[in-house]
């Protein structure tokens, strides 16, 4: 059992706090408010952002201290979103939010995961007619490990996840979100993921 703060009460948020409560953790649930946010990440060793990608760089950094020596499990996209509110261009192209993030946050380990998908697949990886698959970007082994562990109570096998190697990996599957409205606009609002198939 992990103490797991969740960072964000939208539907990413509260679909990941339900399955990890689930699983057996114990989960604290916060919303966007500063005060909020940080008293939920000072108790626990593992915090997921769930907050909407344009403005974490911010929100977090003002928890800076809270997030020393934590696991960060950046789960967000930072997009621009055209007029039907999907995502029309990335916020840092040539770099990505989790890299800013770790530039930010230098004492803190994050680790990119979970950001190729809609949100109900992440808690339901077997719902899905083909294997998924989750990325993992990060410069820590050990917090890359503990995201494992983590992907695995929420129902991801071992061979569906593929650890893409440093930090600065998590520009391309921060890229893949490009392909979320025309997927959309083509096919409807039905659950998908990026998947590597061999």
């Amino acid at each position: 059992m992990t103490t797991i703060a969740v960072l964000g009460k939208g539907r990413v948020g509260g679909n990941l706090a339900r399955a990890l409560t689930r699983a057996g953790h114990e989960v604290t649930v916060a919303d966007r408010t500063p005060g909020a946010a940080a008293d939920a990440a000072r108790t626990a060793p593992v915090v997921i952002n769930a907050t909407p990608g344009a403005g974490s760089i911010e929100r977090l950094s003002a928890l800076r201290a809270e997030l020393r020596g934590k696991i960060l499990v950046d789960v967000s996209n930072a997009t621009v979103d055209g007029p039907d509110g999907l995502p029309a261009r990335l916020i840092h192209p040539g770099s990505s939010l989790a890299e800013q993030l770790q530039e930010a946050l230098p004492e803190t380990r994050v680790v990119k995961t979970l950001n190729t998908m809609l949100f109900p697949v992440m808690t339901a990886p077997a719902s899905l007619t083909q294997s998924p698959t989750a990325f993992l970007s990060g410069q820590d082994p050990e917090a890359k490990q503990t995201v494992r562990e983590l992907l695995a109570d929420l129902g991801w096998r071992q061979e569906w996840v593929t650890d893409l190697g440093g930090i600065e990996t998590a520009r391309a599957t921060e890229a893949a979100v490009l392909f979320v409205p025309h997927v959309m606009r083509s096919s409807g609002f039905a659950p998908f993921a990026v998947s590597i198939n061999r």
